[in-house]
C-alpha cells in the first residue's frame, strides 16, 4: 500500500529582510523541518477517484508527488494555435474531440483557441482531457479547480468523474476545496489536515460533518472576540 515518511528540510537564507523576521518572531531555528507521515491504503482496492485535500501548506502535493511521480501532472507545455494540435499526435481528431466531450470542454469554437486565451476552468478540462489522450491509466491533477469559481468547479468535477469511471481509467484530485467531494464523489480520501484515510462513503460524510462543526466553532470563537 501506498506508505510515505517525507522529510523537507530547508536553511533559510541570511538576509536583512530575513534577520528582522527571526528576531522580531524569535525563529532562532537553523533549519525549517517538515515531516510527512502516513498510508494511503489503496493497494488491491478497485477504485477509480480519489481525493487528497487539505490546507495550504499540509503536505498534499509534496505527498502526490512522492507517492505517484509517474502520473503527477501540473500544466503541459502548449505551442500549438490550436489546443487540437497540442493533442498526442497519434490521436484522431474523433477520439480528441470525443474527450474534450466528456470531460466537459464541449464549445467547438474554443477548440480552435490556443490554451493561453482559454479561461481558467477550460484550461483545467484541457490539460485532464490531454492527461487522457496520452493514454494515461492514472492521473494525479494537483491544485484541482483551486482558481475557479465553484459554479465551474461544480459542472466540471462531474464531467470529469462520469468521463474517469466510464474509461475505466484512476484520477486523484489534490487540492484544498472539500466541495469537490460531493461532487467528484471518490472511491477514497486522504485529508492531510490530521493524515485520515476515509474508503467509505460514510465515513467521507461523518469527516466533512465534523470539519464544518471545527469551521463553526472557529468562526464563533473569532466572532466572540469581536465588539460592535
Amino acid at each position: 500500500m501506498p506508505t510515505f515518511d517525507i522529510v523537507k528540510e530547508l536553511k533559510p537564507i541570511e538576509s536583512f529582510r530575513v534577520a528582522s523576521v527571526r528576531g522580531q518572531f524569535d525563529l532562532q531555528m537553523e533549519k525549517i523541518r517538515e515531516h510527512f507521515q502516513g498510508t494511503i491504503d489503496i493497494e488491491g482496492r478497485d477504485w477509480n477517484v480519489g481525493i487528497i485535500y487539505g490546507r495550504s501548506g499540509s503536505g498534499k502535493s509534496t505527498i502526490a508527488r512522492e507517492l505517484f511521480p509517474d502520473a503527477y501532472i501540473r500544466g503541459f507545455e502548449y505551442q500549438s494555435p490550436s489546443v487540437l494540435d497540442d493533442m498526442p499526435a497519434e490521436s484522431s481528431i474523433k477520439d480528441i474531440c470525443k474527450i474534450f466531450n466528456s470531460v466537459g470542454f464541449s464549445s467547438p469554437p474554443s477548440w480552435l483557441k490556443n490554451y493561453d486565451v482559454l479561461s481558467t476552468g477550460e484550461k483545467m478540462r484541457v490539460d485532464v482531457a490531454r492527461a487522457i489522450l496520452e493514454q494515461r491509466d492514472m492521473i494525479v491533477f494537483d491544485e484541482f479547480t483551486s482558481v475557479i469559481n465553484r459554479e465551474v468547479a461544480r459542472i466540471g468535477s462531474v464531467a470529469i468523474s462520469k468521463a474517469i469511471r466510464k474509461m475505466g481509467k484512476k484520477f486523484i484530485a489534490v487540492t484544498c476545496h472539500d466541495d469537490i467531494l460531493q461532487w467528484l464523489e471518490p472511491d477514497w480520501t486522504f485529508c492531510t489536515n490530521d493524515f485520515s484515510f476515509f474508503l467509505s462513503k460514510g465515513d467521507q460524510d461523518r469527516a466533512l460533518n465534523l470539519m464544518s462543526m471545527r469551521r463553526t466553532v472557529w468562526l464563533g470563537n473569532c466572532l466572540g472576540g469581536i465588539t460592535i
